[in-house]
């Protein structure tokens, strides 16, 4: 916790080991990795903002995306309990003017939420127990400083800073883990945040707080439609900021890994790809590192994730929401409203607070211009999948049952039964879909075919071909390309199935994907506004 010159310090107490060595191992232990990625471009900018109103950092993400990677990565920076000149020399912050700077310049306390919680018997006593634990260090490297009447932590750093001169570096890994596992215990949060504010919050903290750097899952817990600690800059899956190209791995730094590890990039973009965060298409670390390593394109996200934790949000019952999920893993994007989620679990009322909530789980990806969400990868998808055939998610099952059956109809060219199959799917699970236009029927279309997911590519929606844009294109995968055809789609309004693939033909929609697919199927598809009808009509490519 705080790392100062002791470098062979530990503190003990009846409850539990509660800091670490105070050096730069634990890093070490990342840069001895057989795959490391730089990211110490993280500390630029954590300089830049050193001793301002914006050094108040709170960066949220999800499991395995590196978070407590960078906290002991700033730690072995900033702690003078460390000498890491050489570690970090040939990276890129050794490059930055202001490097040694602020090399090993800093009393640094560092503090693991989540072992104090694994450690302690009672949650309640978890900010006492911090306390405790810190202050023993801080008396330890200040004895003539602390008198034993001192017993919170704000006024102690206050009296440190008074005397000695210098302010301090805090860093707060799993921060938020109290607000996730002991959701309903309302006293352990209230005098956690209050602990919070403390530390961070008002005038004094500034004559103190060189630099305060939470992490965690969550942005900090909103109290009706403001932030607890409100002086916090936020960093999330929402709003990533600057601070994008540190979370996770960027598209460039994945080419390189495939190029070195002879893997198929564009099998490895399928499968991990699909967090787009302020412009930079961001992968899950540890997803990338294992199918580099193993060579085995599967879903690595249920080894450190569990199905626990998404299943009971999935089977609330708000309206909207399993449709939305199906709409999702079909490939499509739902819009949701990010605004009211309050950045905790015992605060979720709607459909949109559950699909923000998973969206800070990583479970979807966010597009902010759009403000909707998505299933980002291959990766991801089987793992929703699996979560609600798991735990026998009716509605899902029923629905993947009709699927198939209106892709075997659809890969049998039989047009009246696929007809049938849309118009079912229509009338049972889109309800809230209202017919009005050419769009809706899309947006049911774009479910019906979930089943096809486990043959094809995620369906390509408006795919430029030919002289034209056809409505939906779906590719077979690699392994499936010689046994099943792909499917070009083409949605009519009022009109009928027939002007539909004579759309396909006449603007040569099928020209764009000749070297991606053996057969192909021209799907035609009309709605009768007035009969309420759908209509099929399938016919097979003739390449000329």
């Amino acid at each position: 916790m705080l790392e100062e010159q002791l470098t062979e310090r530990s503190t003990e107490k009846a409850w539990g080991r509660v800091c670490e060595t105070p050096d730069n191992s634990a890093f070490q232990v990342a840069l001895n990795s057989r795959i490391y990625v730089d990211k110490t471009g993280l500390i630029e900018y954590t300089n830049s903002v050193l001793d301002t109103t914006n050094a108040y950092i709170c960066n949220s993400r999800p499991r395995r995306f590196g978070k407590s990677y960078a906290a002991n990565m700033l730690a072995a920076y900033y702690s003078k309990g460390a000498d890491s000149e050489q570690m970090f020399s040939g990276l890129q912050i050794s490059r930055a003017a202001d490097f040694k700077k602020h090399l090993n310049k800093y009393d640094v306390i560092h503090i693991d939420i989540q072992w104090f919680l694994a450690n302690c018997d009672d949650a309640d006593n978890i900010v006492k127990h911090v306390t405790e634990a810190v202050l023993d260090e801080l008396r330890e490297v200040y004895p003539d400083v602390l008198p034993l009447e001192v017993s919170g932590l704000p006024d102690a750093l206050s009296r440190i800073k008074d005397k000695v001169g210098q302010k301090f570096i805090v860093i707060i890994d799993e921060w938020d883990v109290l607000i996730r596992d002991e959701a309903a215990n309302k006293k352990a949060q209230e005098d956690y945040i209050n602990f919070l504010r403390g530390m961070f919050k008002g005038i004094e903290p500034t004559k103190y707080i060189q630099l305060a750097y939470l992490t965690g899952i969550l942005p900090i817990k909103k109290e009706k439609t403001q932030s607890a600690l409100n002086n916090f800059d936020e960093f999330s899956m929402l709003s990533p900021g600057s601070l994008a190209p540190y979370v996770g791995f960027t598209e460039n730094e994945v080419q390189k890994l495939a190029e070195e590890y002879h893997q198929d990039f564009d099998e490895v973009k399928r499968w991990y790809d699909g967090y787009l965060l302020n412009g930079h298409q961001v992968y899950n670390p540890r997803a990338v590192v294992g199918v580099m390593l193993r060579g085995e394109f599967k879903s690595y996200w249920s080894e450190t994730a569990s199905y626990d934790v998404i299943v009971p949000l999935i089977n609330m019952n708000y309206g909207g929401l399993k449709t939305a999920i199906i709409e999702m893993i079909s490939g499509a994007e739902v819009k949701v409203n990010t605004a009211t989620f309050k950045n905790d679990t015992v605060s979720i009322k709607s459909k949109d607070d559950v699909l923000t909530y998973m969206i800070h789980l990583g479970y979807f990806g966010y597009n902010p211009k759009l403000k909707t969400a998505f299933v980002p990868n291959e990766e991801i998808r089987q793992e929703l999948t699996a979560a609600v055939e798991s735990k026998q998610w009716n509605e899902m099952l029923e629905f993947q049952k009709n699927s198939e059956h209106l892709l075997d109809a659809t890969l049998d060219m039989d047009g009246v039964e696929v007809a049938a199959q849309i118009e079912k799917i229509h009338n049972e699970y889109a309800s809230s879909i209202q017919y009005n236009n050419e769009n809706s029927l899309s947006s049911v279309l774009a479910i019906a075919y979930l089943s096809a997911m486990q043959y094809y590519f995620k369906p390509v929606r408006e795919l430029p071909t030919g002289r034209g844009f056809a409505d939906f294109v779906f590719i077979p995968k690699i392994e499936y390309c010689s046994s099943y055809p792909a499917l070009i789609v083409e949605l009519k309004w009022n009109q009928n199935a027939q002007t539909a693939v004579m759309q396909i033909k006449d603007k040569k929609y099928p020209s764009s994907i000749l070297d991606y697919t053996g057969e192909i199927l021209l799907v035609g598809i009309n709605y009768d506004k007035t009969s309420k009808e759908h209509q099929c009509l399938i016919e097979k490519y003739e390449k000329e």
